[in-house]
C-alpha cells in the first residue's frame, strides 16, 4: 500500500482474522460492487504490551510498517492514542471518553490543523443491550464520527462469524491513515 491508493479511497473494509493469541485486521479497498479489493494494509496488535499498540504494514508479511498507533499510557480509562506515521512523525490522535462511553461508546479523533471530530454508537438502544446484556454483546453496532455537525465518516460492523466492518469517508479532506487506525481502534479496544 501506498498513502496515496489509501488517500484516494472513499470507502475501506476491515476485516478480523481470527487468531488465538492476537488481533489481527486487513484493511482492502471496497469495489464499486462493495466486495473486498485489494488489500491497502494489514495490521497486527502488540501483545503483553503495557501499553496499547498497534502497527499497520503493507502486508501480512510485515516487513514494512505503514502507521501505528499506542496508548500514552499504561491505565485505559479516558487513554489517548497518538497516531504516527512510519517514521515516527505524529498525524493525529484519539481517545475515548469513557464518562459517556458508559453507555454509547463514544471516542474523539483529532487531525491536525482540521478540528476534533466526535464519534457515537449510532443506535442507543443495541449500545444499552450490549453493556447489559451479556447474551447481547455480539450484536453488530455503527459508528458515526461527525466534524462541526456533519458526517465526516461511519463504520458499520456487519454480521457474520468474523467481524467485519464497511468504513464510508464522507469528508475528502480526512486523512485516511487516521480513518483506517481509527477503524481499526473500534474492533481492537472497544471492549476496553
Amino acid at each position: 500500500m501506498t498513502v496515496d491508493t489509501l488517500q484516494a479511497q472513499q470507502q475501506l473494509i476491515v476485516r478480523q482474522r481470527v487468531r488465538l493469541m492476537v488481533n489481527q485486521y486487513e484493511i482492502h479497498a471496497a469495489a464499486p460492487d462493495g466486495s473486498e479489493a485489494g488489500i491497502l494494509a494489514f495490521a497486527q496488535q502488540k501483545r503483553m504490551a503495557f501499553k496499547e499498540q498497534v502497527t499497520l504494514y503493507t502486508d501480512d508479511t510485515k516487513s514494512t510498517p505503514v502507521l501505528g498507533f499506542k496508548a500514552r499510557q499504561v491505565i485505559d480509562f479516558g487513554a489517548t492514542y497518538d497516531v504516527t506515521d512510519a517514521a515516527g512523525t505524529p498525524i493525529g490522535l484519539f481517545r475515548k471518553n469513557w464518562k459517556e462511553s458508559l453507555l454509547r461508546s463514544t471516542w474523539h479523533l483529532e487531525q491536525p490543523g482540521y478540528g476534533e471530530m466526535v464519534g457515537r454508537e449510532a443506535n442507543m438502544v443495541v449500545a444499552i443491550l450490549r453493556r447489559f446484556v451479556d447474551s447481547l454483546s455480539w450484536l453488530p453496532y455503527d459508528f458515526e464520527f461527525q466534524l462541526n455537525g456533519r458526517p465526516a465518516f461511519s463504520v458499520v460492523k456487519k454480521w457474520g462469524l468474523r467481524d467485519r466492518y464497511v468504513v464510508t469517508i464522507h469528508d475528502p479532506n480526512l486523512d485516511r491513515r487516521l480513518v483506517a487506525a481509527m477503524s481499526v481502534a473500534l474492533d481492537a479496544l472497544q471492549g476496553r
